[in-house]
């Protein structure tokens, strides 16, 4: 199969697809407080329009997929879908983002299926802070999904937003974590992708400060080799099973080496996280198109690909700031 490439010279070989813009937290740094206009129903992409995008990007070269949300898990019968991707030809692994409440009862199926690995959302240890953040009370149902994945030998990375003034003291105690277990611990700036714009006038709370912060705890830090196309900068602390990492979501400093495509719930294609979309597939797939003619709208949008976050920010329509749910976009 012939590589995909886009106009940058960059592979193309990863695609993050949400299956649904619900979600049953509303986490500070996603959404309002009272939420986001959901899309209806028949505004998502169906499970077989899903399935028919998926191999049709395999065909291209696709051959890694993440099933984002939202929360995937509020979508029903998202296990009979997952299985039907493990057997499109051409995908490799398929990965999963969720926050954890309502994982927990799939986790046998999960491990039995081959799920390559499991990002969980969790920005802190603490119960109390954990509904401050996500404005719910779910954090036993989250750490009761952790500790089955673990239990289930599968790999997990937990994915930890860092905010001024609201989880920086959980910073060493989710490193903690990563004693004992295999896990990685991600800290990620905060993004303006919340339904309402930047919560702060400058990011206090960039990589550069959370890694120092964490040097300041562990100064014996060991930076290791970053993986292909990585978003984060990854670290290990001597002893320590797990690893953890670091990335700049806000400073985007690796978007040099980005391999990733999203496409949204509602079907829009995604070049960078940062545009405002590419291309309407749920058009397309409900249209009279042929698998060839999406193809090639396909190879269009990639060889219009902006060279970084920023470029794909300045080009949004009507110059707009970013002020989107990440559950819109798709995590």
């Amino acid at each position: 199969m012939t590589p995909l490439y886009d106009n940058h010279g960059r592979p193309l070989t990863y695609l993050r697809l949400a299956v649904t813009d619900r979600c049953n937290l509303r986490c500070f740094y996603c959404m309002p407080e009272d939420g986001i206009r959901y899309l209806p129903k028949k505004d998502l992409l169906t499970f077989e329009e899903i399935e028919r995008l998926i191999t049709l990007l395999a065909s291209l070269g696709i051959s890694k997929i993440r099933l984002t949300g939202g929360e995937p898990f509020v979508r029903h019968d998202l296990m009979d879908l997952m299985q039907r991707i493990t057997e499109i030809p051409g995908v490799k692994d398929l990965h999963l983002t969720t926050n954890g409440v309502l994982t927990a009862p799939h986790v046998g199926a999960l491990k039995k299926m081959g799920i390559a690995s499991v990002n969980l959302s969790l920005d802190t240890l603490d119960r109390e802070r954990f509904r401050v953040i996500t404005r719910r009370d779910e954090f036993e149902p989250v750490m009761h999904t952790l500790n089955l994945l673990l239990e289930h030998d599968i790999a997990v990375k937990i994915n930890a937003v860092v905010m001024e003034g609201k989880n920086i003291d959980d910073i060493v105690p989710l490193i903690e974590l990563t004693r004992n277990q295999r896990v990685e611990v991600r800290f990620i700036e905060e993004m303006p992708f919340n339904g309402e714009g930047n919560h702060y006038p400058t990011l206090h709370w960039t990589y550069t400060r959370i890694l120092d912060y964490i040097k300041s705890h562990y100064p014996n830090l060991v930076k290791l080799p970053d993986p292909q196309h990585s978003t984060a900068y990854t670290y290990t602390i001597p002893g320590h099973l797990g690893n953890l990492g670091i990335i700049a979501a806000f400073s985007r400093t690796f978007c040099g080496t980005c391999s990733r495509l999203r496409v949204t719930a509602q079907g829009t294609l995604k070049t960078c996280l940062y545009d405002d979309g590419a291309l309407d597939l749920r058009a397309l797939l409900r249209g009279n198109h042929s698998d060839d003619s999406i193809k090639q709208q396909l190879h269009t949008a990639f060889q219009h690909r902006a060279k970084d976050g920023f470029e794909a920010e300045q080009h949004r329509k009507n110059h707009l700031p970013v002020s989107e749910s990440m559950s819109t976009i798709g995590g």
